[in-house]
């Protein structure tokens, strides 16, 4: 990839890498008792730690960049948050980062822009905040959009080994640069593996994915849209933009996320980082309309409703049984 990104592909990767090491440390001291009282406190210390480590690394390498970030540092001044701060300075300081209050709040508003601009960085610090919390799939999102177009790539999935879906101790990084192809690489270092879509022509065999939360894709939707096709296997539901990672690499042939409600628009920082691994890996997403995702209206997609992934040799009939089945239940509804 000489030349191409070169030096923001080693700068994200090592940020990524960075941010995932905070968030397992604090994803295994999530006790019983603490899921079983609700309590968020780990995931918002994580959440804020990834922010704050990334944002760090694109200031120091990139300081024109702006980046849209899922978080601001608001929550963190107030005196009620002092303790969430405390752990966050704490969990940094334990990777080598050691940094007063104002340091981390001023890195973590670094990700606080909302509007487009020629050249940014989006970060979703941790994608799947439910998942995590279960101890199971999530991902730090990452990727620089120039243009309006998806340039640099990366998802960073501790809890998904370099195959299969399950958890597993190793995790995967994988990422992608515009005609360079997508690839994975073991979380904590070793040879890069390039990754591609299947070649699946037909439904018999065909395994979807979606959302294990019901809110965030419309599963009664989802499996009309199956029956349609004919698909007999069962859907896998994980947990954030690993979806895009199991299609990209092939352990998946679709992957369906299904607007639950009138208006909603899907925020940029879940999907872009997804979105080239899947092109690059020989794959197609768009909307549920078959429109290609635009990346230039700031935060949100906000011409776009819903996101189809699939092999690319699948996507027309997906598409349009996805229409045909949308139509169908607001005719019933009616």
């Amino acid at each position: 990839m000489s030349g191409s990104y070169t030096e923001e592909l080693k700068v994200a990767q090592e940020a990524v890498r960075m941010a995932a090491r905070v968030c397992q440390s604090v994803q295994k001291a999530i006790t019983t008792e603490a899921l079983a009282k609700k309590d968020k406190s780990p995931v918002t210390v994580a959440d804020f730690a990834s922010q704050a480590i990334v944002c760090r690394a694109l200031q120091a390498a990139f300081p024109a960049d702006p980046v849209i970030g899922e978080e601001d540092s608001a929550e963190l001044r107030t005196p009620e948050a002092a303790p969430f701060l405390a752990n966050v300075k704490s969990e940094l300081s334990h990777i080598g980062i050691d940094a007063t209050d104002e340091d981390i709040c001023g890195w973590i508003d670094r990700g606080g822009s909302h509007t487009h601009a020629p050249r940014f960085w989006t970060l979703d610090p941790i994608d799947g905040t439910k998942g995590f919390l279960r101890g199971e799939q999530y991902a730090i999102s990452l990727a620089l959009i120039v243009d309006g177009k998806i340039d640099v790539a990366l998802l960073g999935c501790p809890n998904l080994p370099l195959s299969g879906v399950e958890p597993g101790s190793s995790g995967t990084l994988l990422f992608a640069v515009r005609g360079h192809g997508a690839w994975q690489v073991p979380l904590d270092g070793g040879d890069p593996q390039q990754i591609h879509c299947t070649t699946a022509e037909t439904f018999a065999d065909a395994r979807l994915c979606e959302s294990v939360e019901s809110g965030h894709s419309a599963h009664g939707l989802s499996a009309r849209v199956a029956d349609a096709l004919g698909i007999e296997n069962e859907p896998v539901r994980l947990d954030s933009q690993a979806k895009y990672a199991v299609v990209a690499r092939g352990d998946a042939d679709i992957y369906l996320r299904l607007p639950t409600r009138v208006g909603y628009r899907e925020k940029i920082w879940d999907h872009a980082g997804g979105v080239l691994l899947v092109e690059e890996a020989g794959g197609t997403v768009t909307d549920v309309t078959g429109k290609p995702l635009e990346f230039t209206h700031g935060h949100q997609l906000e011409e776009n409703l819903g996101v189809i992934v699939t092999n690319t040799r699948l996507h027309d009939s997906v598409v349009s049984n996805v229409v045909a089945a949308r139509e169908a239940e607001e005719a019933e509804a009616k």
